[in-house]
């Protein structure tokens, strides 16, 4: 007789809808593991608006969730943007009679920085987001033109088609090492609103959410 699995749920808002797909994607491959002992809830809320959906949401049945979002360059409008973000974050966590806790995930530049350490090492530091093109094609052996061609659905979720459990684990990996590295050379760790983050990159804390995911289904 089959027991009965654990449910497991974790609830993230987004900037927009790759990284929406890519944790659609991701409760799926786990889900289809059938000799695990939990089955996972994964739910990623288009949101670019934390307190709205802090306000919004019920604490009983989610009482927390982490905000996905970029630094997308060191430009004064991508800084404050990203600073923005880390204010609302803390006064999400700081609403009154609201037991309600957001935590962070970033990445230095961009989503796909993390989609990249999937299949390959991506330690260098770039001057543009554009420069990630080059690097996704080869990790996903495609000839994308540019990054909105990459974008788009049915070429994003073909990407991710041909990634696999063991290509998430690998990803982790890389990205821990990323930040080991980061500590090593004592580059600058910036705290602003109760948050912390390297204005440098490659640097990203995805890894920790989807790392605390795997660990809890014992897959990592």
């Amino acid at each position: 007789m089959n027991e009965k699995k654990t449910n497991l749920k974790y609830t993230f808002t987004v900037e927009g809808e790759t990284e929406k797909w890519y944790f659609n994607w991701l409760e799926s491959c786990i889900n289809n593991i059938e000799e695990l002992e939990c089955k996972v809830s994964i739910v990623p809320k288009v949101q670019q608006n934390p307190i709205k959906f802090a306000k919004s949401v019920n604490p009983l049945s989610t009482p927390s969730a982490t905000h996905i979002c970029d630094i997308e360059s060191n430009e004064e409008c991508h800084v404050t943007k990203f600073k923005n973000i880390l204010k609302q974050l803390n006064q999400a966590n700081k609403l009154k009679g609201r037991s309600f806790k957001y935590d962070l995930g970033y990445s230095n530049f961009t989503f796909e920085l993390w989609m990249i350490l999937h299949k390959a090492d991506c330690n260098g530091s770039f001057t543009g987001r554009t420069q990630y093109l080059a690097p996704i094609n080869r990790a996903f052996n495609e000839k994308f033109e540019d990054l909105d061609k990459y974008k788009k659905e049915t070429n994003f979720k073909r990407c991710l088609s041909k990634l696999s459990i063991d290509d998430v684990k690998n990803a982790i990996c890389r990205a821990n090492k990323i930040m080991e590295n980061n500590k090593k050379n004592r580059l600058k760790l910036n705290e602003y609103m109760g948050f912390t983050y390297y204005s440098n990159n490659p640097s990203l804390t995805i890894n920790e959410s989807v790392e605390k995911i795997l660990k809890d289904c014992n897959l990592f």
